[in-house]
């Protein structure tokens, strides 16, 4: 029983310790700003299923590159967000790894819309 206390106790400390406290009207509250959305681009074919060099080639140097296991994640981040994009191996393990996920953020960790994101950090 005390260790259910302890166990719970510690869960709501790590809960309450997520809680943001960003100063109200500090520039990191304000929103992205939108970046308009070039035609013909789908975010589909833009990131999912690129591999690494594919990605490379739209966004430039990644700001991160780390693999772990056979996965591979590539973050590519500038003033307006962060793109995560997760690479892994074809099921049969031929041909290079590719994104089967990705994920997109403003830089303070608020939503932005994936495509706006893209959008953002293509090379111009």
């Amino acid at each position: 029983m005390k260790l259910r206390i302890v166990a719970g106790s510690m869960a709501a400390l790590m809960v309450s310790a997520c809680g943001g406290g960003g100063i109200v009207g500090s520039a990191s509250n304000r929103p992205a700003p939108q970046v308009p959305i070039p035609a013909g681009t789908p975010l589909t074919t833009a990131v999912m299923g690129q591999d690494a060099n594919s990605l490379f080639a739209q966004f430039g140097s990644p700001s991160l590159d780390i693999s772990e296991g056979r996965g591979r994640k590539i973050q590519f981040a500038n003033a307006t967000c962060v793109l995560d994009t997760y690479l892994y191996p074809s099921q049969n393990g031929r041909g290079s790894p590719t994104v089967t996920y990705m994920d997109t953020r403003q830089r303070d960790g608020s939503p932005i819309d994936p495509s706006s994101c893209v959008a953002a950090l293509r090379r111009r």
